[in-house]
């Protein structure tokens, strides 16, 4: 009951609201595309267009507040790699798919995240809003996590036989990996106690929900977040003991089988196990596409049919490489736009990260760390899946091009120190 409340006061107020306030609209829609309510409360929750209403208001009201603020500065490069994206999707289907209704298929989905990014966009415009939006994300995806815990120590692994909202155990690892890097640091940039606990209780839900998803992708991309977070975080004893004492836990969590599981990761090919074999062959494939369709590729969600027809994998088989199948399926430049899109905010925002940063306010540095090491896990654990839909990543990416649009309002000039007002020598005295 209380999943069908949740999901109608935000649905319905939510719409209303976003007429006359579209940046909270913006928040109920990024949560629930990680929420999933008709996923998470599924016995209470019927099937409903929840998610289409806000979007529609949050449009409507976006449109009557004058479409946003367009000075987009350094984050406009992110918007253009997107919409770059998107539109070489659409040329893929219009003169690479043999079926137009599945490349139709996917530039809507597509739409779907591109244009409440757009809007988060224009419509940001302090440090604060900011905060709400990662906040937003941080807790939608660790409250997941927890009802995945929950259902884990009732006895039933939900997530390694189902998943959640429609996404397998691989697929979900994924979610909780960028998550756990975006948490982490989101607790550095609370400034208070209460926040600090929320954020450190999420990333321990989530790392004891990768570790029982039985995601060897998951296992590895954790690890590489975590070596990612040690060089990002500030040189202070109390930094350096809270990242020890996440490892800890991240290392106590992890049980026998999920290390032996882990280690077949780098077996010898003797020793590979079907799956683990099978993706390096299907990743084969994917090369072999891309050389024969270097342009356009194959069409959108069109390698399935192909790894049928051309290769022999069972109806519906995917590559298990966000990165193979994306070049498979819309040729270099359509991948590259993509990794471009990562990248770009990635290279934007390093130089932020550093103490010597020039800004009176620290959480840009803190906000800076916290996508990068997010977007480090994603990189790297999306090699695994094949998972263009997965919405948080994009959002995390839009926490920040907006860090990169608000930061100049916070900089400081890059002056050597002086006194203002310097004392005066007392004069000589005379002899």
């Amino acid at each position: 009951m209380k999943g069908l409340l949740f999901t109608y006061a935000l649905t319905y107020g939510g719409a209303v609201l976003s007429l006359y306030r579209p940046f909270y609209g913006l928040l109920i829609y990024v949560a629930f595309s990680i929420l999933r309510p008709q996923s998470l409360w599924h016995w209470s929750v019927p099937v409903g267009n929840y998610s289409r209403i806000v979007a529609i208001a949050l449009l409507i009201g976006w449109a009557l507040n004058g479409f946003g603020n367009w000075k987009l500065g350094r984050s406009r490069a992110m918007l253009v790699c997107f919409i770059g994206f998107w539109g070489w999707a659409a040329l893929s289907t219009l003169f690479a798919a043999l079926f137009p209704e599945r490349g139709y298929a996917f530039l809507e989905s597509m739409a779907k995240i591109l244009l409440p990014f757009m809007v988060g966009l224009t419509l940001i415009d302090n440090l604060d809003q900011v905060k709400q939006l990662a906040w937003t994300i941080g807790l939608s995806v660790s409250y997941v996590a927890f009802e995945m815990n929950q259902s884990y120590y009732d006895g039933f692994n939900f997530l390694h036989e189902y998943g959640f909202g429609g996404m397998d155990n691989n697929c979900v690892a994924i979610q909780l990996v960028s998550a756990v890097g975006f948490m982490f640091f989101l607790g550095f940039a609370a400034k208070v106690w209460w926040q600090r606990l929320i954020a450190a209780g999420g990333v321990l839900v989530m790392i004891n929900a990768i570790m029982f998803s039985f995601s060897r992708g998951g296992l590895l991309s954790l690890i590489v977040t975590g070596g990612v977070a040690f060089l990002l975080i500030p040189k202070r004893p109390i930094h350096y003991l809270t990242f020890l004492a996440t490892v800890a836990a991240g290392v106590r969590l992890a049980g026998p089988q999920v290390l032996a599981r882990f280690a077949t990761t780098f077996a010898d090919k003797e020793q590979r196990d079907a799956s683990a074999e099978g993706r390096l062959q299907l990743w084969g494939n994917c090369w072999e596409l891309m050389q024969r369709e270097p342009l356009f590729g194959v069409g959108p969600d069109h390698f399935p049919y192909y790894a049928h027809l051309d290769f022999g994998w069972p109806i519906g088989k995917e590559a298990h490489s966000l990165w193979f199948q994306t070049g498979a399926e819309l040729g270099f430049i359509g991948v590259g736009f993509l990794i471009a899109y990562y990248l770009t905010c990635i290279w934007s925002l390093w130089p932020m990260v550093r103490e010597s940063y020039p800004t009176s306010e620290p959480s840009v540095r803190d906000l800076a760390r916290m996508v990068i090491a997010s977007l480090a896990g994603f990189m790297v654990s999306s090699h695994f899946v094949s998972l263009e839909g997965l919405e948080m990543p994009y959002y995390v990416v839009l926490v920040g091009a907006c860090t990169l649009k608000v930061a100049p309002q916070y900089a400081l000039a890059w002056l050597p120190y002086y006194d203002p007002a310097p004392q005066l020598l007392p004069a000589a005295a005379s002899h």
